[in-house]
């Protein structure tokens, strides 16, 4: 017995195996003492080959239960997380289940894979917003954690959640390797991590096997419509659906660059499959960011491609919440201010979770002469954004000025110039309320700041454009720039 374990065997017979033509011989592994040496159930042997074989499958068996101690014992080890405070929590926790989903990390050789991962992140929490019954934080906020050595407490409590979602992508060639993790953060346990090794044409059910597995662990419960939402990936086209997320990850450069290459990459994903309706939602956003930032050569032409791809996609698919966003947007510029909030609410109705519906939905009450509605959408919108865009503070700040709440004002429109110096929307807003204080010196310089973006500005040019309903909420504003110093 030199040399050889004091284990015995129990023969379960052959089984069928993943991979393997032939089926293979399959034992349990006995520790008994007493079973030492012993091969128990095998009626018979065919020889030294089969005994060769019945060795090599014990071996393997061995193998494997090494394996899947070796995987219990980490799952373990990672289950000993830091428990997040409820004293620390920066918001309340809300009333549902409430998950934050931060970027997985790429960890393919490649690093223009990053678009990848970036993607199936994005994708992930697309889909778990529109789940009624949970709490889902904005990709705005989760990607500021993005190459960040974060810990799950740090990140529960800084936006004010109980669940984190973390996990890593690997991409070889047409192979994917995906792991994801869930974590209680205030009990400081793993709810359960999942390892996919699938083909790269798997990644769709994956991401609807994450998203499922997450609400199923926290007990949410869907109905048959909301689940055909969940599910729906909008392309059976691998080609396609890569094009698409690579061109959102250029597109949210906001910048004409960025808006040039994910026009050109959206334009081959409908020419791959032109009933996609995402890749036509996602052309309309970059013509109406193109408008946003100042650089198209026509607004109006651009407005008129936007909602051209916004009613494109609503054709192929009426329950798409973006498209109805972009479509609220696009009918408050147009002054058709009922349509607008008709849109919106709609699209809130599709993803209770998609915070920048709530934001785009205060514009046309902004418009209309209701500040107090405003003021509570975006509340709403920064619940589920904590770390916003510089648009919801430009609505925040737009609605304070209309209620003489100047000082609040003026702070919203500072945090829009403290994430883009050059954001003229911002310097317009600044001096407007700095005007309004009575602050005229600060009014002058930051309407200095406003020509200095754009030599050309024109006040009588930029009043033509705000669609304001009452004609007192569009004077107020003006005539306060006009105090500052701008023409």
């Amino acid at each position: 017995m030199k040399n050889k374990l004091k284990l015995g065997y129990e023969y379960l017979g052959e089984h069928s195996v993943k991979n393997i033509a032939e089926p293979a011989r399959v034992y349990r592994v006995l520790m008994e003492p007493e079973a030492a040496g012993k091969v128990i159930g095998e009626r018979r042997f065919l020889g030294r080959l089969s005994r060769r074989t019945a060795l090599a499958a014990i071996i393997a068996l061995v193998v494997v239960a090494g394996g899947l101690i070796g995987w219990n014992i980490y799952l373990q080890q990672s289950k000993k997380v830091e428990p997040a405070s409820l004293d620390k929590m920066a918001y309340p926790l809300p009333d549902k289940p409430s998950i934050a989903v931060l970027p997985f990390d790429n960890m393919s050789a490649e690093t223009e894979h990053e678009y990848f991962s970036d993607g199936l992140t994005e994708e992930i929490i697309t889909a778990l917003s529109k789940a009624p019954n949970i709490f889902v934080i904005a990709r705005n906020s989760t990607f500021t954690y993005k190459g960040k050595p974060v810990k799950v407490q740090q990140v529960a409590e800084e936006l004010g959640v109980r669940y984190v979602l973390e996990g890593s992508v690997r991409r070889t060639g047409d192979k994917v390797r995906i792991t994801a993790q869930l974590v209680d953060a205030i009990k400081g346990l793993h709810l359960w991590a999942e390892r996919y090794d699938r083909n790269l044409n798997d990644i769709f059910a994956i991401q609807d096997e994450i998203t499922l597995k997450i609400l199923t662990s926290l007990q949410v419960k869907l109905t048959r419509g909301e689940q055909a939402r969940i599910e729906a990936k909008g392309t059976d086209n691998l080609e396609a659906y890569l094009k698409y997320i690579q061109a959102l990850m250029y597109r949210l450069q906001f910048n004409k660059e960025g808006l040039v290459m994910s026009q050109k990459l959206l334009e081959e994903a409908i020419t791959l499959d032109p009933n996609y309706a995402n890749a036509y939602v996602g052309l309309g956003y970059t013509y109406w960011i193109d408008v946003l930032i100042g650089t198209s050569q026509s607004p109006e032409q651009s407005i008129s491609k936007a909602m051209a791809m916004a009613k494109k996609a609503l054709a192929l698919d009426d329950s798409n919440p973006r498209a109805h966003g972009l479509l609220c947007y696009i009918y408050t510029i147009m002054r058709q201010h009922e349509k607008a909030i008709e849109e919106g609410e709609r699209a809130i109705a599709l993803a209770p979770n998609y915070a920048d519906a709530y934001a785009y939905l205060s514009l046309p009450f902004l418009f209309v002469g209701k500040p107090q509605e405003v003021i509570l959408l975006v509340e709403k919108a920064m619940r589920l954004n904590p770390i916003p865009p510089s648009f919801y503070y430009i609505h925040l700040g737009s609605a304070y000025s209309l209620i003489g709440r100047y000082e609040d004002s003026l702070n919203a429109f500072k945090k829009v110039v403290d994430q883009s110096p050059n954001n003229m929307i911002g310097h317009i807003g600044m001096a407007a309320s700095y005007s309004l204080l009575g602050r005229d010196e600060e009014a002058r310089a930051e309407a200095k700041e406003v020509l200095r973006i754009n030599p050309r500005f024109s006040l009588e040019r930029y009043a033509s454009g705000l669609p304001y309903k009452n004609q007192a909420d569009k004077d107020l504003h003006i005539n306060a720039l006009g105090k500052a110093g701008l023409e």
